[in-house]
């Protein structure tokens, strides 16, 4: 496996609309292990294919909510992923590796459910509450080109930013 470049706010791959995985053959594979493991060394909780430079329609997330798993065990695969239905709100902190040292308050749906393809091509869905169903709302959004700064009520000073992580520890 390798490390993939992770794209930066400011590249206009980050802007377009991924096109869907047709083929679920070796280069995907490779796709998803790299993504897995630039994932993990970026010490992320989700990653979507554009923000390593291909215009695929494909996420990865790490379910938060089962901390009994290794993060590697948390990682779920979404290929061709919907967000088929939603409810609840939360509102809060949201960063993406692709708009490093970046945060800024978001609204999203407090539970989530996802329709998608694993690798081999077989339909199945997920849910996430919490952290969880951030991520999937965030990553999806990746792949029809929109930053978590478009959705934000506002972006975090750097002071609020260390007030707000001081009162989470």
């Amino acid at each position: 496996m390798a490390l993939r470049n992770i794209r930066e706010e400011g590249d206009s791959i980050l802007l377009k609309t991924c096109r869907p995985v047709t083929d679920f053959n070796r280069r995907l594979h490779t796709l998803l292990d790299d993504m897995r493991d630039t994932l993990l060394e970026a010490d992320g909780v989700g990653l979507a294919a554009p923000q390593v430079g291909i215009l695929r329609r494909v996420v990865i997330v790490m379910d938060t909510n089962k901390e009994e798993l290794t993060p590697e065990e948390q990682i779920i695969e979404l290929i061709n992923p919907q967000i088929i239905s939603c409810d609840g709100e939360q509102t809060g902190q949201e960063g993406c590796l692709s708009v490093p040292g970046v945060y800024g308050i978001v609204t999203r749906p407090e539970h989530v459910v996802v329709r998608a393809l694993d690798r081999y091509g077989k339909e199945f869905t997920v849910e996430g509450t919490g952290l969880t169903a951030r991520c999937f709302c965030h990553e999806i959004d990746h792949l029809d080109g929109h930053l978590f700064t478009e959705r934000a009520q506002r972006i975090l000073t750097p002071e609020e930013l260390e007030e707000m992580n001081r009162e989470d520890k």
